[in-house]
C-alpha cells in the first residue's frame, strides 16, 4: 500500500510545516515585545 504512506507522509510534512511556523511566530513576537520594552514603547512590568 504505497498510497497510503505517500499520502500519511504527506500529512505529516504538513502538521510538521505548520508546527515549525507556530514556533517562527511566537519566536517573532517574543523578539518584537523585547525590542519594544528596551525601546520604551512598552512599560517592563507590562510584559511579564
Amino acid at each position: 500500500m504505497p498510497e497510503n504512506d505517500d499520502a500519511a507522509d504527506a500529512r505529516v510534512d504538513r502538521v510538521r510545516s505548520i508546527a515549525l511556523s507556530e514556533d517562527w511566530a511566537a519566536t517573532v513576537v517574543g523578539l518584537l515585545l523585547i525590542v519594544l520594552v528596551l525601546a520604551g514603547a512598552f512599560p517592563g512590568w507590562l510584559v511579564p
